[in-house]
């Protein structure tokens, strides 16, 4: 069953999602662009969207482009600027 799934792709790009946690009515996780072999962290439901969105649009200008989390410029995007576990920011 896993391998039927890794062998199907998208026209415009396939991407693995790993939804790691659930809070605050959204979803936090992981996802893999397969065709670049890169992975971005999001934070929520609307960064997954934007990131996949950006991905389809990458070829797009930047300044056609909308605000939010992109894998041009994924600044804030990764684990650097997340708590880790048993970590506590104020």
């Amino acid at each position: 069953m896993k391998e039927e799934i890794l062998k199907k792709h998208g026209e415009l790009g396939s991407f693995t999602v790993r939804v790691q946690h659930r809070q605050n009515g959204s979803w936090q996780g992981r996802i893999t662009w397969l065709e670049k072999g890169q992975t971005l962290h999001f934070r929520s439901a609307w960064e997954l969207l934007k990131l996949i969105e950006s991905a389809v649009e990458l070829g797009a200008k930047d300044s056609e482009r909308e605000e939010g989390p992109s894998w041009a410029d994924p600044v804030g995007a990764g684990p650097s600027s997340w708590p880790q576990p048993g970590e506590e920011r104020i």
